[in-house]
């Protein structure tokens, strides 16, 4: 026998063995394919954000599939279309989702809060903090050298007068945004229902608060007092509003003697 030929057939049979080998090992070892959750996936926005509390779609998809949650309203960003769908690959019916938006606990602008030195580095959050918590006089305010508005995939956010601020209309409530702020002072907010906001987050005691931002917390515990629904509690020196609470009736906020508490309705109405 030729050479030649006995070389082609000893190739052919050993791809033949390894195609069947390969043939095998695809049926023992092939992943069950999930079909429902590739299904409510599809229907997902494809974010990733995290908003859900899972590891992107797919873990929200699978979570679901398997039972692992049953609330079909954790994507903010797909809002109430989304919910609806997710429930009717489910066959259960949709939820409400609740509409919120991102908002910077910081009113401490360029003439309200100082910089106590001139920064010139990295154009980041994350990288001027590095140096004495930032050139800021308040350790607690915003930077504002752009790192939410680097992580915002929907252009929610600009800077104005030296502190970030979230356009609430433009907002889908990834929490991208609360992730990439290293000073931790963004917040998730109820859209369209009028609400108590304490655009604050010093810590500092009330004298070293009061040197440090015009508008700042110092903790006095007025807004406390005159809440009737007890929405409202001072820890660390800075008051924390329970949105489940309050009623945006507005008496905190008059009653503020250093105006970082509003009563506003982000988003204006609902229709």
């Amino acid at each position: 026998m030729s050479p030649i030929i006995l070389a082609v057939i000893i190739v052919s049979v050993i791809g033949l063995v390894l195609g069947i080998v390969l043939a095998i090992a695809s049926i023992v070892m092939a992943v069950p394919v999930d079909e429902k959750a590739e299904a409510i996936e599809e229907v997902l926005p494809g974010a990733n954000c995290g908003a859900c509390g899972f590891s992107g779609c797919s873990g929200y998809a699978a979570a679901l599939s398997e039972g692992k949650t049953n609330d079909t309203t954790l994507c903010a960003p797909g809002g109430a279309d989304v919910v609806a769908a997710i429930a009717e690959v489910l066959g259960v019916a949709g939820g409400t989702i609740k509409p919120m938006s991102a908002v910077v606990m910081c009113k401490g602008t360029l003439d309200r809060s100082e910089n106590l030195m001139f920064y010139r580095g990295d154009k980041s959050c994350k990288t001027a903090i590095q140096l004495f918590g930032g050139p800021k006089a308040c350790n607690y305010g915003c930077l504002g050298l752009g790192d939410c508005i680097k992580a915002c995939p929907h252009g929610a956010i600009q800077i104005c007068d030296g502190i970030a601020v979230v356009n609430p209309l433009a907002c889908k409530g990834c929490k991208l945004c609360v992730k990439a702020c290293p000073k931790n002072i963004i917040e998730m907010v109820p859209l369209h229902e009028a609400k108590a906001i304490n655009f604050c987050a010093n810590k500092d005691k009330g004298a070293q608060a009061n040197k440090q931002c015009k508008v700042s917390c110092i903790g006095c515990m007025k807004c406390v007092k005159i809440c009737e629904f007890d929405a409202i509690k001072v820890e660390n020196n800075c008051a924390i509003i329970d949105y489940n609470k309050c009623t945006g009736c507005g008496k905190c906020a008059d009653e503020c003697p250093r105006k970082c508490l509003e009563n506003i309705i982000l988003g204006g109405k609902a229709e």
